[in-house]
């Protein structure tokens, strides 16, 4: 008999971030400024731009080694 396949998580690890923001950060004036990790590497990167936050999310994101399961 075979076993149910497990249901994927809304929310995987693999794609968990922690994001920073700087106290001269504004978001009202599109002053994003901080820091990011993704929780499950520990890579880092500063951003200075909303741009520079997104294009870090996207190579993390693009990277296929990270498990599909929980």
């Amino acid at each position: 008999m075979s076993q149910p396949l497990k249901e994927q998580p809304s929310l995987p690890v693999h794609r968990a971030f922690v994001v920073q923001f700087r106290v001269e950060a504004n978001l009202e004036r599109d002053r994003f400024t901080g820091r990011v990790e993704h929780v499950l590497s520990g890579q880092s990167s500063r951003f200075s731009s909303v741009e520079e936050l997104v294009t870090f999310f996207v190579r993390i994101l693009g990277q296929e080694q990270w498990p599909r399961g929980p």
